[in-house]
């Protein structure tokens, strides 16, 4: 349960918790189970804080730092955390649903199983996160960075992705019905056994993916680059490949 002081400090006002994180810099503040629902936390210093299980669904969270903290379980939903910093944070089965992270940094975050339903994550910087299991069921991450991201068995049917930086990113066995990665860039990425059917791959950067043993039916891959990507045992049937570049695809229907 929360520290009584802590959470009476988080609300006395910006001010006051300001300036007494910055004279006790080595306290964890514990806010675990924590009601905050609707709070106006802008800019707040919660590096560090302790939030599992914490109720900030409808919170206002723009620029707010959440680097190191633990939000295990926490309620995040329709939050807006607009340019907030949660880089290193323990985001594990935290629901995120409808909230929006528009430029948000979460770097190297611990997102496993996380409920990320219609988020909006448009250029936000998702480098090195660990998405494995979560829900991005119609999340918008255009012009995301999801580089080096781990998003193995994700749910990401029906998401933008365009124009997304999805390089070295793992994403076998993950979801991407219907998605769009018109123009992204997927230079090596592992979609072994991904679903990819009826998804928009329009200009996207394949160079050296692993599409191997892929559902691609239907997919649009119309001017997409697939030079020396792995197409063992995909499922092309019905797939628009005009103008996409093969060279030295490995393939067994091309």
């Amino acid at each position: 349960m929360a520290n009584l002081d802590h959470l009476a400090l988080l609300n006395s006002g910006a001010v006051r918790w300001t300036k007494w994180r910055e004279k006790h810099p080595d306290v964890e503040p514990d806010l675990s189970f924590a009601n905050l629902r609707g709070t106006n936390l802008r800019g707040s210093n919660l590096s560090k804080c302790n939030l599992a299980s914490a109720n900030l669904s409808n919170a206002i969270l723009v620029a707010a730092n959440f680097e190191d903290a633990n939000l295990t379980l926490a309620d995040l939903s329709h939050t807006v955390l607009i340019s907030a910093n949660l880089s290193n944070a323990n985001l594990s089965i935290t629901n995120f649903q409808d909230a929006n992270l528009k430029k948000a940094v979460l770097r190297a975050a611990n997102l496993i199983a996380a409920n990320l339903q219609s988020v909006n994550l448009s250029h936000a910087d998702l480098e090195d996160v660990n998405l494995i299991g979560a829900n991005l069921q119609g999340a918008n991450l255009k012009d995301a960075n999801l580089s080096g991201a781990k998003l193995i068995r994700a749910n990401l049917s029906e998401a933008n992705l365009t124009e997304a930086h999805l390089n070295y990113t793992d994403l076998s066995h993950a979801n991407l019905w219907n998605a769009s990665l018109i123009g992204a860039r997927l230079y090596k990425a592992e979609l072994c056994q991904a679903n990819l059917n009826e998804a928009y791959l329009h200009k996207a950067y394949l160079f050296g993916a692993n599409l191997s043993q892929a559902k691609l039916i239907n997919v649009d891959l119309r001017w997409a680059n697939l030079r020396s990507a792995n197409l063992t045992g995909a499922n092309l049937s019905g797939a628009n490949i005009t103008g996409a570049n093969l060279q030295n695809t490995i393939s067994e229907e091309l």
